[in-house]
């Protein structure tokens, strides 16, 4: 006759918006001897960090944390107040940013895992954890952090960039962001064509791009959105 292990003395909370996943790991846990707890998400009219402070009450030793928690937003601020306060937390997420992974890491997050990935694959963290074993090579979690670390910068430099631009070329960069050709910026802003054609060649030249296409894209790599109220 097989037995399965038990772990009773080891507590695993799985934080979760996707009912399904959830339950699969749960079941998946509980059959394994885990002291598992999946609590409810705060509703609309708690305050968001509620699942946090509920989270840290539990005294999990292990949180399977999901990062895209709908109203309650992305999970990553999750991660460093559960670490700090002992707990090993394994981020199971659907995101196959990279960079994301290795921000998690940076803050504490012992194995960032895809939820494509083996259910099996989670179990076996889980396992290893409970053991006191390693979960992740150094040498991954390094250039995942550094990755992160680099794309943050890119980042940085575009932020500065486009925050180098007058009211008036943020107003045209905006229409650009919508479809709009030069013509139609013109009229919308009672001036020439040419002055138009003027002010997206100064925008080129600060965002150190050679094309409308490539200075848009670069607006909407960092959600960017002009400060100045630009006309419909």
């Amino acid at each position: 006759m097989t037995h399965r292990p038990v772990h009773r003395d080891t507590r695993v909370l799985i934080i979760d918006d996707h009912a399904l996943f959830a339950e699969s790991l749960e079941l998946a846990l509980s059959l394994e001897g885990y002291d598992v707890r999946r609590p409810a998400l705060p509703g609309p009219d708690e305050p968001a960090d509620a699942a946090l402070v509920a989270a840290i009450r539990m005294q999990p030793r292990i949180v399977l944390l999901d990062l895209d928690l709908g109203r309650l937003g992305d999970g990553t601020g999750m991660i460093t107040p559960l670490a700090r306060s002992g707990v090993h937390v394994v981020v199971v997420t659907a995101s196959t940013d990279r960079a994301r992974w290795g921000e998690c890491l940076r803050h504490g997050a012992r194995r960032v895992l895809a939820k494509t990935q083996p259910l099996n694959d989670v179990l076996a963290v889980v396992r290893r954890i409970s053991q006191g074993l390693p979960v992740m090579d150094r040498h991954e979690r390094e250039h995942l952090i550094d990755f992160w670390r680099t794309q943050r910068q890119a980042r940085e430099a575009i932020v500065e960039r486009l925050g180098s631009l007058t009211r008036r070329e943020q107003e045209v960069l905006a229409h650009l962001m919508k479809g709009q050709p030069v013509a139609e910026i013109a009229a919308l802003g009672v001036v020439s064509e040419a002055t138009v054609r003027s002010q997206v060649k100064s925008i080129l030249a600060k965002l150190e791009v050679s094309s409308q296409l490539r200075a848009v894209g670069m607006a909407h790599q960092v959600g960017w959105e002009p400060t100045a109220r630009v006309s419909a």
